[in-house]
């Protein structure tokens, strides 16, 4: 099987050669997901009883709506994970190395930090400490769930190397399987927070473990049908409409049962977005700065440093929900998320290939993760 591979600053396969031009939606997800979060409001305003009506539809604390939404939107991630690439780990071990450091030793326990000292001391005076509690425990959920998804597309804006990005994101999707249930579980802990073991287990099954089992099954079905990788890509492609549909229509939900907060008190909106914009350009600090230290080639620096600073925003939400409802602040949090990441990441992006001079230009030998 032939991975794709970094040849003249592109990113090619055996048979087509693909841009590293950012997609229409990926472009403009700031402004779809802000309408999305306007139409929600307005949705929710007009018809509070359809929402009750969806609220209602839970089985074990998880929404049967927004679960269907979620799976629309990971598993086609989950098919473009190959864990036969886990085996190129010891080709660049710097980059991989400071993506698991930050991601898993360092990003959820400042998140966890960040959200106590904003919520629980600076903003004490703006909520209840009920709330307050909900909204540290969504940003907590944000900050244990490293991206899957959408760091391919910071990874091609900055060139970086595609295959060690595929590393990158296989390694912590089967870390994720493991640890986020208990990372997630002790910091709500720290925090006095409730930890309903048995739903934090049972989203983490339903919206990691299970849509990962259906897309590697999926992956070989379609390399043994085509025996290529193009047809994965093809069909991921294909689903795509599916997964953009699912993110926005799960917005639209979250903000039209969050509707009469953020019409009452738009100004949470603000707070909770400050604290998400420190940890996001404060862990990219540390990543990007490791690996200027340690002289990693740009091409890996790069996207190690986004896949720590970006989240899986659609895990995150789907736990939000099932641990702590719909209409609750911790969803609300997660939601959040979504509308700071891309601009955030996009102004990164920006910044990283402004300082590309100063890192290692070599690339990975293009024979290396053939």
């Amino acid at each position: 099987m032939k991975l794709p591979v970094i040849v003249e600053d592109k990113i090619v396969t055996a048979k087509t050669e693909k841009s590293t031009v950012i997609g229409l939606f990926e472009r403009w997800l700031s402004l779809w997901v802000a309408l999305s979060i306007s139409l929600g409001v307005i949705l929710g305003q007009l018809y509070p009883q359809l929402f009750e009506v969806l609220a209602g539809l839970e089985y074990a604390h998880v929404n049967l709506v927004v679960a269907i939404l979620i799976w629309g939107m990971v598993y086609p991630m989950m098919i473009s994970v190959d864990f036969s690439s886990i085996t190129h780990v010891a080709d660049q071990p710097k980059g991989l190395m400071i993506t698991l450091v930050v991601n898993w030793l360092i990003k959820p326990f400042t998140m966890a930090v960040l959200g106590v000292l904003f919520f629980k001391y600076l903003f004490v005076d703006l909520m209840s400490p009920s709330d307050a509690d909900s909204y540290i425990a969504g940003l907590i959920l944000l900050g244990a769930a490293p991206c899957t998804a959408m760091v391919f597309v910071w990874s091609q804006l900055t060139r970086g190397d595609a295959n060690y990005t595929l590393v990158q994101v296989s390694v912590n999707d089967l870390i994720m399987i493991f640890a986020y249930a208990p990372i997630v579980a002790f910091l709500l802990g720290v925090t006095d927070i409730p930890v309903p073991w048995d739903t934090l287990l049972l989203s983490v099954v339903l919206y990691v473990v299970v849509p990962l089992i259906a897309g590697i099954f999926t992956r070989r079905i379609l390399l043994n049908h085509k025996n290529n990788i193009e047809a994965v890509a093809s069909f991921t492609d294909k689903l795509k409409p599916t997964s953009i549909v699912s993110l926005l229509t799960t917005v639209v939900l979250l903000f039209g049962f969050q509707g009469n907060v953020i019409v009452a008190d738009p100004l949470l909106i603000v707070l909770i977005a400050i604290p998400l914009l420190l940890q996001s350009y404060g862990i990219f600090a540390i990543a990007y700065g490791a690996a200027w230290v340690m002289r990693v080639p740009f091409k890996v620096a790069a996207p190690c440093a986004m896949i720590g600073t970006s989240n899986f925003f659609e895990l995150a939400v789907a736990v939000a929900i099932s641990l702590f409802g719909l209409n609750s602040g911790a969803a609300l949090a997660t939601v959040v998320g979504v509308l700071v990441e891309v601009p955030v990441m996009l102004s990164l992006v920006a910044f990283a290939n402004k300082t590309r001079k100063y890192f290692p230009q070599n690339a990975i030998n293009k024979d290396t993760l053939s």
